[in-house]
């Protein structure tokens, strides 16, 4: 179990089912694994009609965002941006890694049909970019890591709110307002977590699950999207035992849920045409995703840290190096998750767009994963340099 709360260990798994995904998806295996994501499995009676394809990403990636609900919550409340001064830099970072991507996305799509996938090469996968920190990055100041994780999980708040206010169609009122009720209850029910012990605790837990469901359920059936729910649920619930619940599905999210989406949603033909006959949305998404994050964050961030530096001298040192940032915004350009998550949402009136667009995905994400490699591991090397220098000046003033 603490192999898959591992940083490194959930981006190898999530890379490997990637690949996994797109090899079988081109080998002769391939029609009839497309099939199978294509099946449906619904539930007519409570109104429920979902591929395969669409129970992963629209219900067991619910799980992986309550996680990342529950770590905002953390963050915001007790971790690295629970005060102004501390968000200010990396929120504005984090805006920049946002807006340069999705304005080169709509550069290179203009004239066309598909300037609304801008939101595709905005996101940052924080498991997958932590997890090369981790794999590249020991021994590293902590403060890249903590700048990092605040970029990312910003991020991950501008995502969720994309998601929310761009790809809601057909919005039932009743079910949202009902839906709303169910977070409220929800909230309530929370109360009873951690004041209740043995028997009542498992009855108050129980009970939280099953509103949750409740919740799922009815924002599935509001036309928003269903994840936006374990968002929901993740925020309300009092953090304690809200953290508990993450610790516990940890296991689950890092070496089943996300694996299982990776597999899923890289599972696509790869298209047999020229280069030049591939849409503006596999470039744009190409391009936006490393070098529209590389620009946005480092642009961003460098402009913050100069406007609003700390005067405290023994803050100065939490502050990052342009090529400390430089390095933090190649990271940031691992899309992967939410990007593929929005490539789908974006594009789902066109198949071969969303393979074109997840091809994309991949291709931008592992540009920035390698590039992220390089400079990691020559930040480590710096530092290793810096250390054994410190020592040997040590030993001669002995």
């Amino acid at each position: 179990m603490s192999l898959l709360r591992s940083e490194r260990a959930s981006a190898g798994l999530l890379l490997g089912a990637a690949v996994l995904g797109l090899l079988l998806a081109n080998l002769p295996t391939g029609p009839g694994l497309l099939a199978l994501k294509d099946h449906h499995l619904d539930l007519p009676a409570i109104g429920l009609n979902l591929s395969v394809g669409h129970w992963i990403s629209d219900g067991l990636l619910a799980l992986f965002f309550f996680v990342v609900a529950v770590d905002l919550k953390h963050e915001l409340v007790r971790g690295d941006l629970n005060s102004v001064s501390k968000a200010v830099v990396p929120a504005i970072a984090a805006l920049g890694g946002v807006l340069v991507p999705a304005l080169l996305f709509v550069a290179f799509t203009a004239g066309t049909p598909y300037t609304s996938g801008w939101p595709v090469p905005t996101a940052t996968d924080i498991a997958f970019a932590l997890g090369v920190l981790a794999v590249f990055g020991t021994a590293l100041p902590g403060r890249i890591r903590v700048f990092l994780l605040a970029l990312a999980v910003l991020d991950d708040l501008i995502a969720i709110l994309i998601i929310a206010v761009f790809f809601t169609h057909d919005s039932d009122l009743t079910f949202l307002v009902l839906g709303v009720v169910a977070v409220a209850v929800t909230f309530a029910a929370g109360k009873l977590l951690g004041r209740s012990t043995g028997l009542r605790g498992g009855l108050a837990v129980a009970l939280v699950v099953v509103l949750a469901v409740v919740t799922w359920y009815l924002v599935y059936r509001s036309g928003v999207h269903a994840t936006i729910a374990a968002v929901a649920v993740g925020l309300v619930l009092p953090l304690k035992p809200a953290r508990k619940a993450v610790h516990a599905l940890e296991p689950a999210t890092n070496g089943f849920v996300l694996p299982l989406f990776a597999f899923a949603a890289a599972a696509v033909a790869v298209p047999s045409v020229g280069l030049g006959e591939l849409s503006p949305v596999f470039w744009a998404i190409v391009v936006a995703l490393p070098v529209g994050k590389l620009i946005g964050i480092t642009l961003a961030g460098g402009i913050a840290t100069r406007i609003f530096r700390n005067p405290d001298p023994s803050r100065r040192s939490q502050v990052l190096s342009v090529r400390e940032l430089i390095t933090v915004a190649m990271l940031g350009g691992i899309g992967f998750t939410v990007s593929l998550l929005m490539n789908e949402l974006a594009f789902a009136r066109s198949q071969e767009i969303v393979d074109e667009g997840t091809l994309a995905v991949l291709v931008g994400s592992g540009i920035s994963l390698v590039i992220a490699a390089v400079l990691v591991s020559g930040l480590k090397r710096k530092q290793t340099k810096l250390r054994a220098a410190r020592r040997a000046a040590e030993l001669a003033a002995r």
